[in-house]
């Protein structure tokens, strides 16, 4: 029938996690198009917290099918501990996992690689989560990697010692070695015990769901603004985190998208190095990142915090076609007297909105003050909420002509305001 995308709208962490359960009961599929271990998205079931890295957040729904689509690279370890973590409460993931023929495999020393080439960038390093994703889409692209459906060929031990000599090759190089026989037999012993799970050809499986009359909801990873194009070069991820990249990530036609449901913190949040101008390097700043809990999912680096950053929610919404917004974390400011949103930035004599090709250090942004609601959040209409809550959502949707059609109030999967 159609296929809806959810993405994050800034550096990820957006809570994408949790809008994707809540809205998984109106679909067929839910099917990650992009990324790898190096997303976690976080969910709260029944009071109990899960970090999803690889698998779909549409995991806890049985009805579902939930696909790893061909854009996305898995590690095979990383994997298999996720599923059993999920089938330890009792989920089947047999029978509503599929994953792609088409995927990339992070091997063993694609993660020697990601910190091999992280530590010989200096000072100048990118803030890798050191998952092997850079490495593993290198081989993609460069028409070298492994895919899932290699497992189950005659020569698939021939090609993997292949690709392995010529990662020994480039570890040279950086003149960086590390002992990883356990790790390796670790992740054959994880590939074994994958042949046991529904593999698939993803672009012919969501075909027919199409045609059948399925609703597909498309799960996007990291961030726009840490798109391979057009997020904040060279500090991004390897994929294409925008609603582009469902159609190269999910082998489907870009007629057959509808809506594009576009996720944001109702302030900023950033892990590792690059470009982040409405950053935070204050008390304010650090009550955000305790108030909000800011810590890495996957890695548990504390996250840079800031304000509201619009010309960077703008471009993103350009950029992916946003229907409606979704705002998260706005309890994160309930104790805040004052909050602000970046409207503008100005660099030297010259004001714009913007979102800058090269984020010049001596950017500096334009703010407008708003007073904070100062109180809890205990209402699930919007009409009730807080007057300042309300009159800063209701300035969200101006400033991008965007509808924000729905508020995070809490951790919980309850936790939230429809507007429509």
């Amino acid at each position: 029938m159609y296929v809806d995308v959810l993405l994050g709208l800034q550096w990820g962490d957006e809570g994408k996690g949790k809008i994707v359960d809540f809205l998984a009961p109106q679909y067929d599929i839910i099917a990650r198009f992009q990324g790898g271990p190096n997303a976690g998205h976080t969910l709260y079931v029944n009071d109990k917290k899960f970090v999803l890295h690889t698998i779909p957040s549409g995991i806890f729904h049985k009805h579902l099918a939930n696909i790893i689509g061909n854009g996305v690279v898995i590690n095979p370890t990383t994997l298999l501990q996720e599923i059993k973590n999920l089938e330890s409460v009792g989920l089947t993931i047999k029978d509503n996992l599929f994953i792609s023929r088409r995927v990339s495999l992070i091997l063993p020393l694609h993660m020697q690689l990601d910190a091999a080439s992280e530590k010989s960038k200096g000072d100048d390093k990118i803030g890798s989560t050191l998952r092997g994703i850079g490495p593993v889409y290198m081989d993609k692209t460069g028409r070298n990697s492994i895919k899932y459906g290699d497992i189950f060929l005659s020569n698939f031990k021939e090609r993997y010692l292949k690709l392995k000599s010529k990662h020994q090759e480039l570890l040279k190089l950086y003149n960086y070695s590390e002992d990883n026989a356990a790790y390796e037999e670790e992740w054959f012993k994880a590939i074994d015990a994958l042949k046991a799970y529904q593999v698939i050809d993803s672009e012919y499986y969501i075909d027919q769901a199409l045609k059948s009359g399925k609703k597909v909801l498309a799960e996007g990873a990291q961030g726009t603004m840490l798109d391979v194009d057009f997020g904040t070069y060279p500090f991004v991820t390897s994929s294409n985190t925008i609603s582009g990249g469902v159609c190269s990530g999910l082998g489907i036609a870009p007629q057959k998208i509808r809506e594009v449901y576009g996720v944001i913190k109702a302030y900023c949040t950033r892990v590792g190095s690059g470009p982040f101008p409405s950053e935070l390097h204050d008390e304010t700043g650090e009550k955000i990142r305790k108030n909000g809990h800011e810590f890495g999912a996957t890695t548990g680096r504390p996250r840079r915090c800031g304000w509201l950053d619009l010309p960077a929610v703008k471009y993103a919404c350009m950029i992916n076609g946003v229907t409606q917004l979704i705002v998260t974390k706005v309890d994160v400011l309930n104790d805040f007297e004052e909050i602000k949103i970046g409207e503008s930035y100005q660099i030297g004599n010259n004001t714009t909105e913007q979102f800058p090709y090269i984020v010049d250090p001596t950017l500096q942004v334009n703010y407008q003050s708003h007073p904070g609601w100062n109180c809890a959040l205990e209402t699930k209409e919007f009409n009730q909420l807080p007057t300042p809550l309300q009159n800063y959502i209701n300035t969200i949707s101006e400033k991008t002509g965007v509808e924000v059609s729905i508020i995070s109030t809490g951790v919980g999967r309850d936790d939230l305001v429809l507007r429509s």
